[in-house]
């Protein structure tokens, strides 16, 4: 298979979680290698989870596949450009690269607009409209200290 055999795939699977009615438009796969390691495709309605993304899907698969928590040498298709969230879970996952086929403009056309979160990312925490306070208990600094200290630590 090559790039446009994958892309076309996590179209399809978008396509499939339509007629499913399992959530939003959205699909996505991994490929490792030539070979197609993760499928994820939107669950948020039928999970109540609005983590479920297609992207997040298809990366929790491929590690899950791979035995690891990041996707070195990988590539993530995906039917439309991430949100703020997955392009946070893909960072984290470490992939080599993206691809897309639907742009996020494409994608507030029919409903699905993130701009109000990018928006939101760039104010300053008391200026948002989720609000968001420090609160500094005894110890909070704790768990920092114990991660520090850890000899077993898995660094990430």
């Amino acid at each position: 298979m090559d790039q446009w055999e994958y892309i076309k795939k996590a179209v399809e699977v978008a396509v499939e979680n339509v007629e499913k009615n399992n959530g939003g438009p959205f699909g996505a796969v991994v490929v490792k290698a030539g070979k197609i390691i993760g499928v994820g495709r939107n669950l948020v309605t039928a999970t109540n989870d609005p983590t479920a993304h297609a992207e997040i899907q298809a990366i929790r698969a491929a590690c899950n596949y791979l035995k690891e928590f990041q996707l070195k040498d990988c590539d993530i298709y995906t039917s439309c450009e991430p949100c703020p969230m997955c392009i946070g879970a893909i960072y984290w996952a470490r992939p080599r690269s993206v691809y897309y086929a639907c742009t996020k403009e494409d994608a507030a056309r029919i409903g699905f607009d993130d701009h109000f979160i990018y928006e939101q990312i760039k104010l300053p925490i008391e200026k948002r409209s989720i609000r968001m306070q420090q609160l500094i208990p005894q110890e909070f600094y704790s768990p920092f200290k114990a991660w520090e200290a850890s000899s077993t630590k898995v660094s990430y």
